[in-house]
């Protein structure tokens, strides 16, 4: 079985960005990623796979942007349940 991790939306690796088209799961509620210890994906940016934990942070022609749902500011909220009787 192939080790799987678990990353915080905001880390600044290529798993964790919008732009990178590999095998991951989002969990937008809780801002997390899931991938493979060893995984790969093609950066849609700069046409090259990449390995999926390489950190962004020292690459100066990254396009980083963080993967996940709407700004919550954005989704209208929920109606609000009614009490009866």
């Amino acid at each position: 079985m192939e080790k799987k991790l678990i990353v915080p939306g905001e880390v600044k690796v290529c798993a964790t960005c919008s732009y990178w088209d590999g095998d991951r799961h989002v969990d937008e509620e809780f801002n997390l990623v899931v991938v493979a210890e060893e995984c790969c994906g093609e950066c849609l940016v700069q046409e090259k796979v990449c390995e999926g934990m390489n950190d962004v942070r020292h690459m100066h022609d990254c396009a980083w942007e963080p993967v996940g749902g709407d700004d919550p500011e954005d989704v209208p909220a929920e109606p609000a349940e009614r009490k009866v009787g």
